[in-house]
């Protein structure tokens, strides 16, 4: 099939209801399962300032948005159900019964669903033979209430955003929710990776152990990872936890940069105030911060995946630290980058992952496609470039499968 057919028969047979979909004509199936993350307990530390409208004489219109922003904050993020509780799909061969290496797709940043995934997974299956799961990172995807994804809610709370800083760039209602979020509270950047760096490793030891249905034990995860799944898929790699993935392989698309080299301004992504506060509060003022709220320094100064999260936040922090994790692991990274990307430049994850002497061997290829795309739609679906676009696919997906085969 083509990219455009794939994608159009794996949308429609995707009912994700359902814990087993047979795909006959693809000789795959997908499964569903369900994890609990025992990780969300972390997140008693997050605060959930409550906005002032800050408007001299709001209107009706001005009200409804201020109303529907605190129901984006309705709930402590530690007790959004939908993020404690959640099912997540595995691709498979139609005869596996038992596996013994999975791929983990890792996505991308204020996804809130699967479809631009699912031909990715299934052809990563045809490729390598191998089941992939998609995981999603906390407070996205089916982790996410489902309000957050609410069209007229979040139209109203951009169009408030816009008129309480008429300056600000790229807010819609793609992205009024994480936007408003990280506005609010930068440091919930930091700790939804990490519950989900410690959810990935819940996963990886009861694969290991055997405690899984669709895995033999003994079995270990690789990763193919795409934007900030690839951010956070390095730390989960470097970082180890109990040799989980000593021996693990690591495809990045279009990530593996440190944050300050990631440009996320996008209508797409997040507007314009959400990344300056990651920016004022992560990169420019972080020690200040971190003085002033014990629990969150503790984590970040305290702990080896504290040091290793802030290893990626710039290339001047813990440079010979990072740069000497990423030798150890190089004949096991491999990445892929765009030319044409603005959101993760190609220069960026060559300066991140080959070091600042360009001595690291991980092998990082800058592809260019014949057709208009941008990061967050490397495959434009559509008739226009259809041939194209599903050369450009399976370049991508073919390369990096068969490093991790």
């Amino acid at each position: 099939m083509l990219y455009n057919d794939l994608y159009d028969y794996l949308k429609g047979q995707a009912d994700f209801g359902r814990d087993l979909i047979p795909l006959p004509e693809l000789g795959q199936k997908i499964l569903r399962f369900s994890f609990v993350s025992e990780a969300a307990t972390l997140l008693k530390d997050v605060e959930n300032p409550r906005p002032a409208l800050s408007l001299s004489d709001p209107t009706p219109e001005d009200l409804e948005g201020q109303a529907n922003l605190m129901g984006f904050l309705q709930l402590p993020d530690g007790e959004i159900r939908e993020n404690r509780e959640f099912r997540y799909l595995v691709f498979a061969p139609q005869s596996l019964e038992k596996s013994a290496r999975p791929l983990v797709l890792l996505h991308g940043l204020n996804e809130r669903s699967w479809p631009k995934y699912l031909p990715w997974a299934s052809h990563l299956v045809s490729v390598t033979g191998r089941p992939v799961i998609l995981f999603p990172i906390a407070f996205h995807m089916n982790r996410a209430p489902a309000s957050w994804s609410d069209s007229r809610l979040a139209r109203s709370v951009s169009k408030l955003r816009k008129k309480i800083n008429p300056r600000l760039v790229a807010s819609t209602l793609s992205n009024a929710a994480l936007s408003a979020r990280l506005s609010l509270n930068p440091r919930r950047f930091f700790y939804s990776g990490l519950q989900t760096f410690h959810d990935l490793n819940f996963l990886a030891r009861e694969i290991l152990a055997g405690r899984h249905p669709l895995f033999l034990p003994g079995t270990r995860l690789d990763f193919f990872t795409y934007s900030i799944g690839s951010f956070l898929g390095e730390i989960v790699l470097l970082h180890n936890r109990d040799g989980l993935f000593d021996d693990s392989k690591y495809a990045a698309f279009c990530g593996g940069p440190v944050l300050s080299l990631m440009a996320p301004v996008s209508k797409f992504i997040m507007d314009s105030e959400a990344s300056e506060s990651l920016t004022a509060f992560w990169l420019e003022d972080l020690e200040s911060h971190a003085r002033g709220d014990p629990a969150l320094k503790e984590l970040l100064y305290g702990t080896r995946e504290g040091e290793d999260f802030r290893a990626f936040l710039s290339l001047e922090t813990h440079a010979r630290y990072r740069e000497d994790k990423l030798r150890e692991i190089a004949g096991r990274v491999r990445a892929l980058a765009l030319l044409q990307d603005e959101v993760v430049p190609s220069d960026a994850v060559v300066s991140t992952l080959q070091g600042s002497q360009k001595d690291i061997p991980i092998r990082v290829d800058a592809l260019d496609f014949p057709y208009p795309y941008r990061h967050e739609d490397p495959f434009p679906y559509g008739p226009k470039n259809a041939k194209a676009i599903d050369a450009a696919f399976r370049e991508v997906i073919e390369t990096l499968g068969v490093f991790l085969a």
